[in-house]
């Protein structure tokens, strides 16, 4: 049981996506303090040096718990435009050039398919003359 664990850890794919993660969250740190110290104060500064507030108090007035703050939420969208940005062009982009060198697609188009008349199914070969999931064999078209 112990062997089967460590042949688990030790394969390619567990240790590459353990390697992303860890990039990922050093780049989320990274991306975090760009927006609350360069994004933020710029946009206060735009904003005349106040926050812009946008939201409404949907309980008493001062009371954080019910204050709805589209503000913060924009902030958020931002900060992930930024961080899937920096993720793509930083590591998926680089990796793409280094699997092309060595022969291998990485993040390419789907292979073309075929749709089956009778269940629908849309992901069918396009050499299949027979529907995988309800035997059909009607003329399968080509997506």
């Amino acid at each position: 049981m112990i062997r089967g664990f460590k042949n688990f850890l030790m394969r390619g794919d567990v240790i590459t996506i353990a390697v992303g993660l860890v990039v990922a969250l050093a780049f989320s740190t990274l991306v975090k303090a760009f927006t609350d110290f360069v994004i933020n104060p710029l946009i206060a500064a735009i904003a005349g040096g106040q926050t812009l507030g946008l939201g409404w108090q949907l309980g008493a007035a001062g009371n954080k718990t019910t204050y709805l703050d589209i503000g913060s939420f924009i902030s958020a969208i931002i900060y992930f435009i930024i961080f899937m940005a920096v993720v793509y062009f930083l590591i998926v982009v680089p990796y793409k050039s280094v699997q092309a060198r060595r022969g291998i697609v990485a993040f390419g188009d789907p292979a073309p398919s075929k749709t089956c008349p009778a269940c629908l199914s849309d992901d069918l070969p396009l050499a299949a003359s027979k529907c995988k999931y309800c035997g059909s064999d009607q003329a399968v078209t080509a997506v």
